[in-house]
């Protein structure tokens, strides 16, 4: 198994690593508020800056805590105080 194979196994837990690495923006957002500075160094060998950027330009819903989203922001010189998204629920 990969290192990235390995990472989409513990942090996308619920999906087999190979479905977990075709769904590129929700590995990156697991990687970016639950992974270790270990797991971020896998992904930055993987994906460059831009995917993380685009990751919280449309966030997967419901992943994103408030400190994780204030720090990601922070990082990369964004607006901190922008609103975190919020996952909507029907009906």
């Amino acid at each position: 198994m990969t290192d990235l194979e390995s990472l989409a196994a513990r942090l996308v837990w619920w999906r087999p690593p190979a479905e977990a690495l075709r769904d590129r923006d929700r590995l990156l957002a697991q990687v970016m508020v639950y992974g270790t500075p270990e797991d971020l160094a896998v992904a930055r060998r993987h994906f460059p800056e831009s995917a993380f950027r685009a990751v919280l330009a449309q966030p997967p819903p419901g992943i994103f805590d408030h400190r994780s989203w204030a720090y990601w922001h922070v990082v990369f010189g964004l607006d901190p105080h922008r609103e975190l998204p919020r996952r909507e629920i029907p009906g």
